[in-house]
């Protein structure tokens, strides 16, 4: 039986355990460059145990942020600063992983702690924004401009650009943000893409872009190192991306040589009724790793150590993320471990504590 303090192995990348923190934007950052804040957030949660530490979504050009405070991978000169984060991630003891993303359709908002509502025209922050459709997310977005195909092609090499720099930053797990209503997956939900050309209609040409990039990406991106994607599993809404859509995406992810799926849902519907209750999103997890053949993150309101011991025990999903309960207490993997009777890197300089 597996357990949730057991190493994981993914091609030549060894987690220490099957506990990692979910990509978790921070909103804090001038024209995308990393700082000390992004440092000392991961660097806590990597001495508090967590096997994989996943930065979080990085812009891989500047109209690509969801608000003007996104980290960023645009440009050469962001490398040097995520060195500091890949730096103090490794020396304790995790895996460090980037995300890189782009928002697409929902770019262009303020942060969450002011409102988080679009950024006005007449604001010197302001930039235009593109989707797949001129669809907007809601009544207050901006009405995306639709995206030429030569457009697409652009982006996917942003998006290539955008892996070479994490690889030369020393991260040691990608994942390609296809997920939450953003670009890539914007153009694989009917709601959102009203295409006509080889990027809509049927379920395989919407999928198209999300499945080019993650082409392109792998070949750049080390065959030893781990590709990752993150999807929304489910829009929860019928007549919306759904999770046997999920299944079929995998499948195609895994012939494009992807690692891993990492299964959250969501994000595309403003109205949409998603639950609210523990684990809420495990079963997506469960389904593309039975369906697809391939290992799974499960995400989703994961607070307690026997809730994560037991989606691994069951063999539901092979890593959990945490975001929100990582944020609330650094050291649950610790304490988790603890709790579980299961072996635990506990910093020596915590062992007066733990």
């Amino acid at each position: 039986m597996t357990h949730l303090f057991d190493p994981l192995k993914i091609k030549d990348i060894t987690l220490r355990n099957r506990v990692g923190v979910s990509p978790m934007c921070q909103y804090s950052y001038v024209d995308g460059f990393s700082n000390d804040w992004q440092v000392v957030h991961l660097g806590t949660r990597a001495a508090g145990g967590a096997g994989l530490i996943i930065a979080e979504a990085t812009a891989v050009e500047a109209r690509g942020r969801i608000t003007p405070f996104d980290a960023g991978i645009w440009s050469d000169e962001h490398i040097e600063p995520l060195c500091r984060v890949v730096k103090v991630i490794k020396e304790n003891g995790a895996v460090p992983g980037i995300q890189i993303a782009h928002a697409g359709r929902k770019a262009c908002v303020g942060q969450p702690w002011t409102g988080g509502k679009p950024v006005l025209q007449d604001d010197s922050l302001w930039w235009p924004v593109v989707g797949a459709s001129p669809v907007a997310f809601s009544d207050e977005h901006q009405v995306p401009r639709e995206l030429t195909v030569e457009e697409i092609a652009a982006i996917r090499q942003r998006f290539v650009e955008g892996a070479e720099r994490s690889l030369a930053a020393g991260f040691e797990w990608l994942e390609v943000h296809g997920a939450h209503g953003y670009l890539l997956q914007s153009f694989c939900s009917p709601f959102s893409n009203q295409r006509t050309d080889q990027y809509g209609g049927s379920l395989e040409n919407r999928c198209r872009f999300l499945v080019e990039v993650v082409r392109d990406v792998r070949r750049v991106w080390p065959e030893r190192l781990p590709l990752t994607v993150r999807i929304s599993g489910t829009e929860w809404v019928d007549g919306g991306w759904s999770v046997e859509d999920s299944v079929v995406l995998a499948r195609l992810l895994k012939e494009e040589g992807v690692d891993l799926i990492d299964c959250s849902s969501g994000g595309n519907v403003v109205s949409a009724p998603v639950p609210n209750e523990p684990c809420y999103q495990v079963h997506i997890a469960e389904a593309v790793r039975q369906g697809a053949g391939i290992p799974t993150a499960a995400v989703g309101l994961i607070t307690k150590a026997q809730q994560a011991e037991d989606i691994i025990n069951s063999g539901r999903a092979d890593l959990v993320l945490l975001g929100r309960e990582m944020l609330r207490n650094p050291y649950w993997a610790l304490l988790a471990a603890k709790e579980l009777g299961q072996p635990a890197p506990v910093p020596p300089q915590y062992l007066r504590a733990l």
